[in-house]
């Protein structure tokens, strides 16, 4: 039917939780800690839809390459201006690449990375 919610893992949960809420703008829906398990699980929201869980663990291993390893490849998030959000994200600090135009489509987008090395990409809708 649809996809309900991604799930990440971060090494620091709270420079993971600013750069999601602060940087990328992401509304807290929900912040749990779980003592059994020693983490943090925050879900994370584009307004009131459920986007995002966040999550801590002790010692997690490292991502083991960017961005053709096995598994996710990048989140994409739909932006009405990639100009507009790509000098939005380099004000509060992060490296962009340049933007790109997609061969099939024809619209623009751009990549950026999260605390983590994940790759997010914004693309104009």
């Amino acid at each position: 039917m649809k996809i309900h919610h991604i799930a990440i893992i971060c090494s620091d949960y709270e420079v993971s939780k600013n750069f999601y809420t602060e940087i990328l703008g992401l509304n807290i829906l929900r912040e749990v800690y779980r003592e059994e398990r020693q983490s943090y699980k925050l879900d994370l929201g584009i307004g009131d839809h459920y986007v995002i869980e966040l999550f801590s663990f002790p010692n997690p291993p490292e991502r083991p390459s960017r961005p053709e390893s096995c598994g996710l490849r990048h989140l994409a998030f739909s932006v009405k201006n990639v100009n507009v959000k790509r000098e939005e994200l380099i004000q509060k600090g992060l490296n962009c690449e340049e933007i790109r135009i997609d061969e099939f489509t024809g619209r623009e987008f751009f990549f950026t990375q999260d605390p983590d090395q994940l790759p997010l990409e914004f693309y104009e809708e």
